[in-house]
């Protein structure tokens, strides 16, 4: 594991985890949050899908982080949950496992797990934001949906040949999937939070694409295939895309990588690092409503940016046909005052 000299990192005293929830996330948490018995639900379904199981599981299989093992891992939880103010620090336990992979799981107390596959692909600050980006996960309660979604897509497996119930489960496993995508987004923020360097935050999706051949790779050339794939191709290929997407609980390295540098490019990084950004004690007072709207505004912004083929062919429709319908009511305008230009004149000549 390589290592790099500690340095000093902003601080976010009483930063609320609506600071790094990506918009579309966020107005779907705050929608479940304010639910009714939502919690209580939860506690239950928690004890029929036996979490405990899962930790005891991973308690005699894998290695769990502290002061004593995977010294270096529980520095670095412990300098995120210091930048993140954390009310609480979950477990890490390391699994011993080829496939390069991060999650974090549970319902009453959610812990993170790390491969060793991943911990062998990234060096020291790398695997900070990764620690950094499943802690956003943890602190924004996107384990107990992440959990729910693992085991329904167990159930639908199981009783997908259903007709009825089958394509109804699918339609649930598919909204949490889209949701799952966009809270990637907001735990690499949080990731970029905790490390506080953009190079590295960049090269963590590099690795997750292309593999330990850092050196042979080029930052710019990384993002520009964002661009690329997002203008490239015909109709069909925007169609192939969200094929491509449908069955993904993650975006795709690349495109994860252009967001955040979308995010950055905001301006709203830079915000929070000079202290300017959402506290927790304001969460009371959070709208609904503000929130949906916020979401929509970020859809429909991706929207008229996007230079995918179908997206645009889907705009221009709707451009072509507002000014279809524009001119039409033109054309009627007009003929009406004619008609009616020509109904006074003849009035008048029968006066």
């Amino acid at each position: 594991m390589t290592t790099s000299p500690d340095r000093i990192r902003v601080k976010f005293p009483g930063i609320s985890t609506r600071a790094w929830e990506h918009p579309a996330d966020r107005s779907a948490l705050v929608t479940l949050r304010t639910l009714s018995g939502f919690d209580t639900i939860l506690r239950t379904l928690s004890g029929l899908l036996a979490e405990r199981q899962h930790r005891l599981l991973y308690l005699a299989t894998a290695v769990r982080v502290d002061e004593r093992q995977f010294r270096s891992l529980h520095q670095m939880r412990e300098d995120c949950v210091g930048v993140l103010d954390a009310r609480t620090t979950p477990e890490i336990f390391v699994l011993q496992n080829p496939h390069v992979s991060a999650f974090t799981i549970g319902m009453d107390q959610p812990f993170i797990v790390l491969t060793t596959g991943l911990i062998e692909l990234m060096d020291t600050e790398e695997l900070r934001f990764v620690i950094g980006h499943e802690l956003g996960h943890a602190l924004s309660g996107h384990a107990v949906y992440r959990t729910m979604l693992m085991h329904l897509l167990r159930l639908s497996a199981s009783i997908g040949w259903m007709p009825v119930g089958g394509w109804a489960l699918r339609a649930i496993v598919a909204a949490l999937m889209e949701w799952s995508r966009k809270s990637e987004l907001s735990g690499d923020r949080a990731g970029l939070l905790c490390v506080q360097d953009v190079d590295t935050s960049v090269r963590v999706h590099m690795k997750l694409a292309g593999g330990t051949w850092i050196k042979e790779m080029n930052h710019g050339a990384f993002l520009s295939q964002a661009d690329d794939y997002d203008r490239s191709g015909d109709l069909r290929d925007g169609v192939l895309k969200l094929l491509n997407l449908e069955l993904q609980s993650h975006p795709f390295s690349v495109l994860r990588a252009a967001e955040l540098r979308r995010w950055i490019q905001s301006g709203e990084y830079d915000r929070m690092l000079a202290g300017d950004y959402p506290r927790r004690d304001q969460d009371r007072n959070t709208s609904i409503t503000e929130e949906i709207k916020h979401a929509a505004r970020s859809y429909r912004d991706t929207f008229d940016q996007s230079e995918d083929p179908l997206i645009r062919t889907v705009r221009n429709l709707g451009r072509d046909v507002g000014s279809a319908v524009t001119t039409v009511g033109q054309e009627v305008g007009e003929t009406v005052s004619k008609i009616g230009k020509r109904f006074n004149e003849w009035r008048a000549g029968e006066n």
